[in-house]
């Protein structure tokens, strides 16, 4: 039997908020209830977007949080080698192709295939005068004919994807020369050896694109769990683009009572925090809460019921 191991891997773009703790929480118990290990993966390909920081700060609102990786933390800045060779292998293969669309071209072009709402391949033949400006992956199969994936979520049940319509051949990397995310989180997972995903459910449209990527590079497909999102009080979903407000480190009870009541824990876990639970923030406490929220997890108190 593999044993599970998974793993959290928040971008450094700005620190952890209601919504980021409530992922990390449910991959943190995940990983707990079923004995196996819990990772932390920094993603912070992009420099001009993240800090290092940023990442500093987000481990430490995990260590308040007493959500502590089995592993030092894998910062994806560090691992630009392993994405080369992996994008060199699918060059080798001739499934890879520079392309110089700009935006304007692709939308311009897109109107013109009525069966696609994506990217369409148009420099899979040659740039034809154009200058590259990112590298693209194929989505078509070897025949020629529409590429479908098919996998099943652990919450949402089987899902599909038609890869070839519904997103076209995709950016491996940009033409700014950072890498794109599902060919880092690709390389990443399998070099990490993480056996189960579980993540929000604003990435679940990513799964195709990633489990394409694993079937052409040979690395293992994980198991899927996407957890609801946290929204606000006017329904968008809380996110550092939305103003979603910095956790209150003095606080940790009471953030994770709110991580629970946001990923199904039974009541008894995420009911409102008396005085008590509030002033008493120790170790001790913070341990007895995640202990039991463990064992609730395990048998069934959780969003999969």
């Amino acid at each position: 039997m593999i044993r599970y191991r998974g793993r959290f891997a928040p971008s450094p773009t700005g620190g952890l908020h209601a919504g980021s703790l409530a992922t990390a929480l449910a991959s943190w118990l995940d990983a707990r209830a079923q004995g196996g290990q819990w990772l932390l993966r920094i993603e912070d390909t992009d420099s001009t977007r993240c800090s290092v920081d940023t990442g500093k700060l987000i481990i430490h609102q995990l260590q308040v949080h007493g959500l502590i990786p089995d592993e030092p933390p894998l910062w994806q800045s560090t691992c630009e080698s392993a994405y080369a060779w992996a994008l060199q292998r699918l060059v080798d293969q001739g499934l890879v192709y520079p392309c110089g669309c700009s935006r304007q071209t692709i939308v311009q072009a897109v109107t013109g295939y009525s069966a696609y709402t994506a990217y369409p391949g148009i420099c899979r033949r040659g740039l034809n005068g154009k200058t590259a400006r990112a590298i693209r992956v194929r989505t078509d199969s070897p025949t020629g004919a529409d590429h479908v994936i098919n996998w099943t979520d652990r919450r949402l049940g089987p899902q599909h994807q038609n890869l070839t319509r519904e997103v076209g051949d995709f950016i491996l990397r940009r033409a700014d020369g950072v890498w794109a995310y599902q060919l880092a989180v690709v390389v990443d997972d399998a070099a990490q050896g993480i056996t189960h995903v579980v993540r929000g459910a604003d990435l679940a449209d990513n799964t195709a694109r990633q489990i394409h990527l694993q079937q052409l590079l040979g690395a293992p497909t994980p198991i899927y769990l996407h957890t609801p999102l946290v929204c606000a009080a006017d329904g968008q979903k809380l996110s550092k683009q939305t103003g979603a407000a910095p956790l209150d480190l003095t606080q940790p009870l009471r953030n994770l009572r709110a991580a629970a009541v946001a990923i199904g824990i039974s009541e008894e876990f995420g009911s409102a925090d008396t005085a008590d639970d509030v002033s008493s923030n120790s170790n001790t406490r913070l341990a007895a809460w995640l202990a039991a929220a463990c064992n609730s997890w395990a048998h069934g108190g959780h969003l999969l019921r």
